[in-house]
């Protein structure tokens, strides 16, 4: 299977593996990858410069990547076909990062409210960062949604996924795709509607969800620009 993807959706998918793999054995010697790796808020004491490209790379758990990679593998050797792996390889990057991007604008605001409430009450963030970093936040009676925030990664490459099958929606909206393997739906029907229940889980957030929904929609909305403003520039041979 390998030896019939193009050469850039074959290497991110072989990277994914790689550091999937890594995450799952070094977790058995205590060395916790996806939360060095995954993508903490900018303003979190846990924040790396490295974690805006690392974190597409990691994944939290098996279904999670398996999707993800699943996806991508089909949908992404057919734009890297028709685009060239150098404009397949920009369009991936840049869905990924303004997925970061949004999901950053939003954390990064609920953090300093968290941040200014706390103040407020006489708490010192510097002390609640420390107890942070060495977990014992825990066993204390401390506002655990400020800790949740700055303590909880983003991992996975949903982000620049969902730019991809933004793209491909745009491009060949009349697919048929087949829901559980058996119900047929066009691209633009299946997209169009996962991206509806993206907005609405961002605008009525659940508890229970820990979905990085706002990453999934930049992702989108930058894939879905790059391919208009491409398809615009190249009328006459836009492949």
């Amino acid at each position: 299977m390998l030896n019939n993807l193009p050469q850039v959706t074959k290497n991110i998918l072989i990277l994914n593996i790689m550091f999937f793999v890594a995450s799952f054995f070094l977790e058995t010697q205590g060395i916790n990858l996806i939360q060095n790796f995954g993508a903490h808020y900018v303003n979190s004491p846990f924040f790396e410069p490295y974690q805006v490209v690392t974190h597409f790379f990691m994944h939290a758990d098996f279904f999670h990547i398996l999707f993800n990679m699943w996806i991508f593998v089909i949908l992404g050797a057919h734009l890297e076909k028709i685009w060239g792996p150098k404009r397949f390889f920009i369009f991936y990057l840049i869905s990924a990062f303004t997925a970061f991007a949004l999901f950053n604008i939003i954390g990064v605001y609920e953090i300093e409210m968290l941040k200014a409430e706390l103040i407020d009450a006489n708490y010192s963030i510097d002390q609640l960062n420390v107890l942070a970093q060495d977990g014992s936040y825990v066993n204390k009676s401390l506002p655990r949604d400020y800790f949740i925030k700055i303590f909880t990664p983003m991992v996975g490459a949903s982000g620049a996924i969902f730019g991809v099958m933004a793209a491909f929606t745009i491009l060949f909206p009349n697919t048929t795709f087949y829901l559980y393997f058996a119900i047929p739906v066009k691209a633009k029907f299946l997209v169009g509607a996962y991206l509806v229940y993206t907005v609405y889980m961002i605008l009525y957030p659940s508890e229970l969800d820990n979905t990085a929904h706002l990453a999934h929609l930049g992702g989108a909305i930058a894939g879905g620009i790059m391919v208009l403003y491409w398809r615009r520039q190249d009328r006459s041979n836009f492949w």
